[in-house]
């Protein structure tokens, strides 16, 4: 299943608009915080498909019962551009526990490149919710093998994916390469192209240099 937040009308919009802006996004904490401020909105999205039981609460003039998650789900990131994005999950569901995988894109000569996972770090994911964040989906392949990377924790009982823009590209190799039951795609914007270099057109550029820097 796939939710694309950005299909709506809302402010949710503005934010996108913004990470996407070739000016704005030069301010790097300008950037970050756009990018966590749309976590929180997937967080709050994502909370509505949670369970919930009733407890109940008692103030300084009476009780009520209050419906609130039965458990916090897990949330998990690809470091390092997934990282705000992963705070705006983590500042709604605060008593989450994480996870965190080191993946990167190791390049040829030839310009051609393969995924490398070097690090998964998590509690047990047994027939647990899963939030996996990764910003952007290209070719999909370094979610698929992060997502894989995780199952070493256990199997979750559903995984949400949270990334802000994806190509059409990315989205078809989730729906080939991922199962299809208990899994959903959340979505900020998709996006028709990618480049040679498996850059997404007109996407937004490299998150995780505009979030922290260039690297070498």
């Amino acid at each position: 299943m796939i939710r694309n937040l950005g299909a709506q009308s809302s402010i949710f919009n503005q934010y996108i608009s913004e990470i996407r802006d070739d000016v704005i996004q030069r301010d790097s904490l300008r950037f970050r915080y756009n990018m966590e401020r749309m976590g929180m909105i997937f967080a709050y999205e994502i909370s509505r498909h949670l369970e919930y039981e009733n407890r109940e609460v008692v103030t300084s003039l009476g009780s009520t019962e209050v419906p609130v998650l039965k458990k916090f789900p897990v949330l998990a990131t690809i470091l390092r551009a997934g990282l705000p994005l992963h705070k705006g999950l983590l500042n709604v569901f605060d008593r989450s526990e994480n996870s965190f995988v080191s993946a990167y894109r190791k390049h040829s000569k030839d310009g051609r490149f393969e995924i490398q996972v070097e690090y998964v770090s998590g509690p047990d994911l047994t027939d647990r919710v899963l939030i996996l964040a990764d910003p952007m989906l290209a070719t999909g392949a370094s979610l698929v093998l992060s997502y894989k990377a995780l199952l070493a924790k256990g199997k979750p009982s559903h995984t949400h994916i949270v990334t802000l823009i994806a190509s059409t590209q990315g989205v078809d190799y989730i729906r080939r390469y991922l199962p299809s039951e208990n899994i959903t795609l959340w979505v900020g914007a998709v996006d028709d192209e990618l480049t040679a270099q498996a850059y997404i057109v007109p996407g937004l550029g490299d998150a995780g240099d505009l979030a922290f820097g260039s690297k070498i």
